[in-house]
């Protein structure tokens, strides 16, 4: 037999045996797995979770933002900026300008300014902030902050996306709007993604594949693929099979998630 003329692509991100505690002796919290996990090129993985169950800590991990404490986590890329990270609260500076937000890691990285103002206005444009780049922080809504957040993360171009729960604070109908916009922008740019989210709905509109997490030390007891093709929009709420999936998901998630906790 000859060699396979399109071989499978090694994972970007490919976790093995992977733990995290905090504390010792008898204030040891084993908060994560033991993990096993493998995200392709390209591809969209939406993580939910009951609270408390380590997605986060998965997150943080990965972005090199904590250690393991047994096992390893493997983020295989030649970029010089592997991955961005976008949290809850933004994380966007508010001394900083819209467009200096923006070009923040591309300074970092010491692209010329030049470069780095017109990598930031296109993004801003796309984003539908370009009216807003001398602005501050302060004078826009949560809306738009997080739209400065993922302009920042997109502009250096990094080969995995990480994303914990960016949209929680947000109301409905806004949440739903920036669902829409990050699945249009995923879709053209094909970045690798790993999102964190409480939302059912929020995963099966934007992954690939959606991985359910038990209750803490969370492990992975499940995988499902929403049924709908790419490029897709945020029609597919509407379909039946879109609320069989949710569904099934719950079904899932039901014995590991805390009356107080229900997803939406």
């Amino acid at each position: 037999m000859g060699d396979d003329p399109h071989p499978t692509p090694p994972p970007k991100l490919h976790a093995t045996a992977l733990t995290r505690t905090f504390g010792r002796g008898s204030r040891r919290v084993d908060a994560l797995g033991p993990v096993e996990l493998d995200v392709a090129p390209g591809e969209f993985t939406c993580i939910v979770g009951p609270s408390g169950c380590g997605k986060s800590t998965l997150l943080r991990i990965a972005a090199g933002l904590l250690r393991p404490s047994a096992g390893r986590l493997e983020i295989r890329t030649d970029s010089a900026r592997p991955a961005a990270m976008i949290f809850q609260d933004y994380g966007i500076y508010d001394w900083k300008t819209v467009l200096a937000n923006v070009r923040f890691g591309l300074d970092v990285q010491r692209v010329p300014r030049k470069e780095a103002d017109a990598r930031a206005h296109a993004l801003l444009a796309r984003m539908g902030l370009a009216d807003f780049a001398q602005a501050y922080p302060s004078a826009l809504s949560g809306g738009m902050r997080q739209r400065v957040a993922l302009a920042r993360a997109l502009a250096v171009e990094p080969e995995i996306l990480l994303m914990d729960e960016p949209f929680a604070a947000l109301d409905a109908q806004l949440r739903t709007i920036l669902q829409d916009e990050l699945l249009e922008l995923t879709q053209a740019t094909r970045t690798t993604t790993l999102f964190i989210t409480h939302s059912l709905e929020e995963a099966i509109v934007l992954g690939d594949r959606v991985l359910v997490m038990s209750s803490r030390p969370g492990r992975i007891i499940a995988e499902r693929r929403p049924p709908f093709a790419r490029p897709r929009t945020g029609d597919i709420r509407d379909s039946p099979e879109f609320t069989a999936l949710k569904g099934e998901l719950w079904e899932l998630l039901r014995g590991e998630v805390r009356p107080e906790a229900v997803p939406v």
